[in-house]
């Protein structure tokens, strides 16, 4: 397997990393609205379970106070 050699110049560099640039950009633009879908759900749980771990604790540490007559 001969292969001729060549030499890699700037303008062959450039070209192709414009080439792997493009395809990174449509790839990140078509995977935007999933990863901002996907944010907003991990936002929406976390309050959720902030919420009812802090009602837990709420009740867990409120004082009762019974009043009985006498």
């Amino acid at each position: 397997m001969a292969t001729e050699a060549r030499i890699v110049t700037r303008d062959d560099i450039e070209s192709k990393l414009r080439e792997i640039k493009g395809e990174v950009d449509t790839t990140a633009a078509s995977a935007k609205p999933y990863v901002i879908a996907g944010a907003a759900v991990a936002v929406v749980v976390a309050v959720g379970l902030g919420y009812l771990l802090g009602r837990r604790r709420g009740r867990k540490r409120s004082t009762v106070v019974e009043i009985r007559r006498v």
